[in-house]
């Protein structure tokens, strides 16, 4: 049962990545999509909405790295052993 829960887990957390990573993409374009459409600018504003969608998925990825980064120091200080602690 433990490994059904672990698997749900990182299912959960890969959907929640691939989320957060395409929505900042998603977001810019629709804004310059109604930009284009609205408020009657050219086209070419969705070649900078592109790459500051890019950079805002980008700050994802990396945040997310850092906090792997981190858990992983974490758990390498838990597993120390210490001359009272075996494990």
């Amino acid at each position: 049962m433990k490994n059904w829960a672990d698997i749900l887990k990182n299912i959960t957390l890969l959907t929640q990545f691939g989320l957060s990573f395409i929505t900042p993409l998603l977001v810019c374009l629709g804004v310059c999509w109604w930009l284009s459409s609205h408020m009657g600018v050219g086209g070419w504003v969705f070649i900078p909405g592109f790459f500051f969608g890019m950079g805002g998925s980008g700050m994802v990825a990396y945040k997310l790295y850092l906090s792997v980064i981190t858990r992983e120091k974490k758990n390498r200080k838990k597993q120390k052993v210490f001359f009272n602690k075996h494990s």
